[in-house]
């Protein structure tokens, strides 16, 4: 069977796609002798499928058929309850070189009535960067549906051939928060200044992410105008989003204050009357000076650290891997002769850091700790305060993890004692783990609140169990629940599996990746 990694991956909205040739209008839209057969086919059988590997593949099928009838026969499955096939039939109407089907498209959203379909067109429009989609999209802008809003906003930045930001600056101030935040996401990659004051103005929105996409759309756009009110914003925000809007400051500025409100003051103070924005030249060379001595501006207070990764989030869920193979020793001995752990065994080194970390952690910092091998545990039913009593409970919590159904465990299941071995507990359900992380619960896919602003996600083996497997097929998976969450995700991977997956889950979700040796 064809993986469902491909599909998922390639078909989340805001990814890079090829330009259709048909948006040129250069291309006149034909269909191959066999196209008329493969859509034949796929009519005949595709109903008949239930598995939704089959029913991805019998989709994908139909990849490079330049069919308007493509269209008419996927546009229904746009509807379907399970996201990878609707995601599969996105990538094949997004995928069109030829002018008829993106036509086709074009004149389907035009008539459609059902938010949910709309919503599948839009994703399709977007992926292929068709041209010519503004008036189809308008009317969307202001559908009742928030989802339906949003994705217009978002099908629009991607299909513009001129000038939209006018019928995008409205919905900065839209009653749904996605909205907002995607309407903020949308001018910045456009890079227009319309969204500056918008921007501005929801510093101090209601909503942690939409004030997240307000401080991008500024750091995107770079305006002096934004200077002066991030530091001001800086000096009563909390936790993840200060960091933010240091970075905001930084790109804007090329200077390298970082969290140092007084730095930015004393600079703002100074220079206002005369600043001015340098080029992408100039920030380039002064971001490389700010490298050379960042290590002046570093160790925010009340920063929370582990292994080298430091964050000013207060809202933190620390994820760990508990799988059998965590009782393996490293076998990159020389990095850790030095400490003071227990063992070298890789589940000792991970909850021994951990518990430091914890430990120094401010009582106004919320936590809370999810273990993961087959299943997923969580220490608390909720976040709580860092106060005392709970750093010293998440204390013994650590103390007492230990690896569940490893190798020293296949002893006691040769011996007849396949229970007390444990070993169908002890896989790695890495997907279920970050699903937990992030709040995500089936069935409820509008539903992006979210507990924490910041995971740790620290493991050692490869998925092994759980609804997917397949790294790309997590990472598509984590990409489009966390597209709205906007949790940032630091990784740390520790052992000899691919370290690959685990950098890209830190690099797509804003975090930092850091090897712990084999």
């Amino acid at each position: 069977m064809l993986s469902l990694a491909v599909c998922l991956f390639l078909a989340f909205p805001g990814l890079a796609a090829a330009p259709c040739p048909a948006t040129a209008g250069e291309v006149v839209g034909f269909a191959r002798p066999d196209d008329d057969e493969i859509v034949d086919e796929f009519k005949r059988y595709f109903r008949k499928y239930k598995d939704t590997p089959t029913r991805v593949e019998a989709i994908l099928a139909l990849e490079g058929t330049e069919s308007v009838e493509v269209v008419d026969v996927l546009v229904p499955v746009l509807g379907d309850s399970v996201e990878e096939v609707v995601l599969a039939a996105v990538r094949v109407l997004g995928g069109f070189q030829t002018r008829a089907p993106a036509e086709r498209l074009l004149e389907l959203l035009e008539g459609e009535k059902k938010a949910e379909r709309a919503i599948g067109l839009m994703r399709a429009l977007e992926f292929g960067a068709y041209a010519g989609a503004r008036a189809f999209l308008e009317p969307w802008l202001e559908h009742s549906s928030w989802e339906a809003r949003r994705a217009a906003a978002t099908c629009l930045a991607a299909t513009a051939s001129d000038d939209v930001s006018a019928l995008l600056v409205p919905l900065c101030d839209d009653r749904e928060p996605a909205v907002r935040c995607a309407a903020f996401d949308s001018l910045a990659r456009l890079r227009s200044p319309a969204v500056v004051d918008r921007a501005i103005e929801h510093l101090d929105d209601s909503s942690w992410q939409a004030r997240a996409s307000a401080i991008g759309a500024l750091t995107a756009v770079r305006h002096r105008d934004a200077i002066e009110p991030l530091i001001e914003r800086m000096a009563v925000e909390e936790g993840r989003l200060k960091q933010d809007i240091a970075e905001a400051l930084e790109a804007i500025t090329g200077k390298g204050y970082g969290l140092r409100l007084d730095g930015w003051e004393s600079f703002w103070k100074q220079y206002s009357t005369r600043f001015e924005i340098p080029t992408d030249e100039e920030l380039a060379r002064l971001r490389q000076k700010q490298a050379e001595r960042r290590a002046e501006y570093s160790g925010a207070d009340g920063a929370v650290r582990y292994h080298g990764v430091e964050t000013p989030s207060r809202r933190i869920v620390f994820v760990v891997d508990i799988s059998g193979s965590m009782e393996q020793e490293v076998s990159d001995r020389e990095r850790y002769k030095a400490s003071d752990y227990p063992s070298l065994a890789r589940m000792e080194i991970v909850k021994s850091e951990l518990r430091k970390s914890i430990a120094g952690l401010e009582p106004y910092v919320r936590f809370n700790i999810l273990t993961f091998g087959t299943d997923v545990d969580a220490w608390k039913k909720k976040m709580v305060a860092a106060n005392p009593l709970n750093r010293s409970s998440a204390d013994t919590f650590l103390e007492r993890l230990e690896p569940l159904g490893g190798a020293s465990k296949s002893g006691l299941a040769e011996a007849g004692l396949a229970a007390s071995a444990n070993l169908e507990a002890g896989k790695t359900n890495t997907y279920g783990a970050l699903m937990a992380a992030l709040q995500v619960e089936e069935g409820s896919p509008s539903e992006y609140s979210v507990d924490a602003d910041t995971v740790f996600f620290l493991s050692d083996g490869r998925p092994s169990t759980g609804r997917f497997i397949d790294p790309d097929e997590i990472l598509a998976a984590v990409r489009r629940a966390n597209e709205l969450r906007r949790v940032v995700i630091h990784t740390f991977a520790i052992g000899e599996f691919q370290k690959g997956f685990m950098r890209k889950l830190a690099a797509e979700n804003g975090g930092t990746f850091i090897d712990l040796g084999k």
